[in-house]
C-alpha cells in the first residue's frame, strides 16, 4: 500500500480536500483503488454540534458518522463509499487516549502526547487500510502547518514514514503563493517558509502544489524547486478556478500531477480516462438551457453550510443540459416582508434543513407560496417539516400547528420528537443519523423520480411526523409517499394536484455524484424547467 499525506501551509482554505479528492479521481481513473481520510485536529469530536456559521455544513456518512464537508468532496469525485474510520478528530483521538489511560492499558506510565498521542493517530491510519485494503491511501491533515494542535499530526506522519519506508510515502504540501499587486510579482517566501515549518519536526515535501491567481513562470518554479528542494516536475500550478472546482481533475492531469505522484511512488498505470469526466465539465460550463430556483434558507452567510445540495443542484442541472440561476433568500427576510417580493419569477423552491425555530414562519410562508403557486417545490429534512406544518395551518385548518421543536406547548404537534430521542439530554452523535430504508408507495411522482420501491438514504434528524395526523392530513390531499419499512415513520411527502411537491425527511445531497444525480434533484430541475417554459 502507498500512502499520500496532503498537508497545507501559509494560509486556511486553500483547498487541499478538494485537491486530495482530484488526486484520488485521478488515480482511480488509472485503474487504482484509493480510498482518503480527513485528520482534523480541533478538540471537538465531531463537528455535529458545530454551528454551520462555524464550520460549514456537516457531512453525515453511511453509517452515520458526522464528518467535515471534505468528505463530500472525496464521496463525489471518487467511487469511496467511507466510513467513521476514513475521519479522526484530535477530539477522538484524545477520547480514545484518555479511556485507554482510565482502564490501565498504559500499564502505569505517564501518559503522553508522544507517544501515546501519536501511537493512536498511526493506529487510525493503520486501521484504515486494513478496514478498506486499497493501492492508495490519501490522508489530509487539516489546519495549517505551523498551527499548534497539528503538531501532533505532523510528528505521527515522521513517525509512520519510519514505520512503512520512505518509498512508499509522498507528501503533497499546498502552499500559496501570494500576488503582491504594487511589485507586480508572485512572492515565493511564504512558502519557503511554511516549509522550513516542515523540516523543523523532519517532513520533507515530495510535491509542491501551489495555489495561485497567476500562471507560474519558469523563474518562479524553478526559485521553488531550489529553495523548497523539490523536484521541478513536483513544482505543480494550482490556478484559482473560475468556473467549476469539477475542472481541478482536469487541469492537474494537464499538469501531470498523477505522473509524477506515480512515478515517485513506484507505481505503474496507465493514463487516466477522464473522458465522460470532460463531458461533465463541458454541461456545467456550457449548457443549452437555463433555470432560476430559490433556496430559502438561514445559513446562506456562510458558503459552505449548504455545499452539498450546490453541488447536487450542480450534477441535476448539468444532467439535464441546462444550468441554474441560484436566488439565495433569506428566510428571516422573507419572515419579515413576505414570499412574493423573493419568490416571484423563479422557477421553483428549495427549502434545506436546519435547527432551531429563527426563520421558520419565513420558510412556512415560502413554502405556502410554493403550493399556491403551483411552483415546483423540494424540501430536505427540515423543509419537509416546513412542507407538513404549513399545509396542517393552511390546508387542514389546524391553528398553531408546528413542530415541538419551536414550541413545546403546540395545541398541534404536526412535527413531534422521536419516541427514542425523548430521554437524551446530550447533543453529539446521538440524533437519527446513516443510512435508513425506505419503501416508496407505488403511483406516486416519488416512485416514478426513483424508478424503485425500496430506497437507502442518509438521515440526521431528531423530529418525525406525528403519524397521529396522517389521516386528516391524507384526506385534505397530503400524500405519504415513502415510509420506513415497518410504516412507523413517514420518509417522504407529496401534494396531490400539484406539479412536482415533494419533500423528504433524509438528506439526498449525500448521495448525489457529478455523473449520477440524486434522483430528486434531477426530478426538480426538471419540473423547474418545464415550468419555465
Amino acid at each position: 500500500m502507498k500512502y499520500i499525506f496532503v498537508t497545507g501551509g501559509v494560509v486556511s482554505s486553500l483547498g487541499k480536500g478538494l485537491a486530495a479528492a482530484s488526486l484520488g479521481n485521478l488515480l482511480e481513473r488509472r485503474g487504482l483503488k484509493v480510498t482518503l481520510q480527513k485528520l482534523d485536529p480541533y478538540l471537538n469530536v465531531d463537528p455535529g454540534t458545530m454551528n454551520p456559521f462555524e464550520h460549514g455544513e456537516v457531512y453525515v456518512l453511511d453509517d452515520g458518522a458526522e464528518t467535515d464537508l471534505d468528505l463530500g468532496h472525496y464521496e463525489r469525485f471518487t467511487n469511496s463509499v467511507l466510513t467513521r474510520s476514513n475521519s479522526s478528530s484530535s477530539g477522538q483521538v484524545y477520547e480514545r487516549v484518555i479511556k485507554n489511560e482510565r482502564a490501565g492499558k498504559y500499564l502505569g506510565k505517564t501518559v503522553q502526547v508522544i507517544p501515546h498521542v501519536t501511537d493512536e493517530i498511526k493506529r487510525r491510519i493503520f486501521k484504515l487500510g486494513e478496514e478498506q485494503p486499497c493501492d492508495v491511501l490519501i490522508t489530509e491533515i487539516g489546519g495549517t502547518v505551523g498551527d499548534i494542535e497539528g503538531l501532533p499530526f505532523l510528528e505521527a506522519i515522521r513517525q509512520f514514514i519510519q514505520d512503512v519506508g520512505d518509498d512508499n510515502v509522498l507528501i503533497m504540501h499546498v502552499t500559496l503563493i501570494p500576488y503582491i499587486k504594487a511589485a507586480g510579482e508572485l512572492k515565493t517566501k511564504p512558502s519557503q517558509q511554511s516549509i522550513a515549518k516542515l523540516r523543523e519536526i523532519g517532513l520533507h515535501p515530495n510535491v509542491l502544489l501551489c495555489r495561485t491567481e497567476h500562471a507560474l513562470d519558469d523563474d518562479v518554479r524553478r526559485k521553488l524547486s531550489v529553495f523548497c528542494n523539490v523536484p521541478l516536475d513536483a513544482v505543480i500550478e494550482g490556478r484559482d478556478i473560475e468556473d467549476t472546482i469539477y475542472r481541478a481533475p482536469l487541469l492537474l492531469q494537464e499538469a501531470k500531477l498523477d505522473d509524477v505522484v506515480c512515478k515517485r511512488l513506484g507505481i505503474t498505470a496507465p493514463t487516466a480516462n477522464m473522458a465522460d469526466w470532460e463531458v461533465f465539465v463541458r454541461r456545467v460550463v456550457n449548457p443549452e438551457k437555463h433555470v432560476r430556483i430559490a433556496i430559502v434558507g438561514k445559513y446562506l452567510d456562510h458558503k459552505d453550510a449548504y455545499k452539498s445540495i450546490y453541488e447536487s443542484i450542480c450534477h441535476a442541472t448539468a444532467a439535464l443540459d441546462c444550468k441554474a440561476e441560484i436566488a439565495e433568500v433569506d428566510a428571516e427576510d422573507v419572515e419579515r416582508d413576505g414570499a412574493a417580493g423573493f419568490l416571484a419569477g423563479v422557477a421553483g423552491v428549495l427549502i434545506p434543513g436546519g435547527f432551531g425555530e429563527r426563520g421558520t414562519e419565513g420558510k412556512i410562508l415560502a413554502a405556502q407560496f410554493a403550493r399556491e403557486n403551483k411552483l415546483p417545490y423540494l424540501g430536505l429534512c427540515l423543509g419537509m417539516q416546513i412542507a407538513t406544518i404549513e399545509f396542517a395551518r393552511n390546508v387542514c385548518g389546524l391553528t398553531g400547528a408546528t413542530s415541538t421543536e419551536f414550541d413545546e406547548s403546540t395545541p398541534h404537534p404536526v412535527i413531534d420528537l422521536l419516541p427514542e430521542q425523548k430521554k437524551i439530554k446530550g447533543k453529539g452523535a446521538n440524533m437519527r443519523l446513516g443510512t435508513w430504508p425506505t419503501t416508496i408507495k407505488e403511483g406516486t411522482k416519488s416512485a416514478l423520480a426513483y424508478g424503485q420501491r425500496e430506497i437507502r438514504e442518509r438521515h440526521r434528524h431528531r423530529y418525525e411526523f406525528n403519524q397521529d395526523y396522517r389521516a386528516q392530513m391524507e384526506a385534505a390531499g397530503f400524500i405519504i409517499a415513502g415510509t420506513s419499512p415497518d410504516g412507523k415513520l413517514v420518509e417522504l411527502i407529496e401534494l396531490r394536484n400539484h406539479p412536482f411537491y415533494l419533500a423528504c425527511q433524509y438528506h439526498p445531497e449525500f448521495q448525489s455524484k457529478p455523473n449520477n444525480p440524486h434522483p430528486l434533484f434531477k426530478g426538480f430541475i426538471a419540473a423547474c424547467l418545464a415550468h419555465g417554459q
